[in-house]
């Protein structure tokens, strides 16, 4: 525990207002699979990184033409638009440690991103560390 958040690994999730970028994070037994909505986004709009060492940070920005387009307009239903967020979102998930960061793929297509994120399979040695007890500090 951090700064008193529990660990979760949607923990530093934040998403804008309305935002529809609803995610789904599934597991093989060789990758981690996360499927966002991002409906009206291209791949321009979209920027997938790794921040402080193993967070996955997805970023939408666009739709900002439509928006201005819009300004001048006098609306009378607008159920599109408590959906689109203002046209931004934002998620970060923290990854778990047995991945191999250098080889993360994302690709969208119909509304869809998909980013793979390869699993590490090779073995590792054990993290546990015995601590020699003594009587005496």
């Amino acid at each position: 525990m951090a700064d008193g958040i529990f660990w979760y690994p949607l923990r530093r999730f934040r998403e804008l207002s309305g935002s529809t970028a609803l995610i789904d994070w599934m597991e093989s037994p060789n990758a981690h699979i996360f499927k966002i909505n991002v409906p009206g986004y291209n791949k321009e709009d979209i920027k997938v990184q790794i921040e402080e060492g193993n967070v996955l940070s997805i970023r939408g920005e666009g739709l900002k033409e439509e928006k201005e387009r819009k300004e001048n307009l006098v609306w009378h239903v607008a159920e599109r638009e408590a959906f689109s967020g203002k046209g931004e979102f934002f998620r970060q998930i923290e990854l778990p440690e047995n991945v191999k960061l250098e080889q993360i793929k994302a690709h969208v297509e119909n509304g869809l991103l998909t980013v793979v994120v390869p699993k590490d399979t090779s073995h590792k040695s054990s993290k546990t560390r015995n601590i020699n007890i003594t009587s005496k500090l």
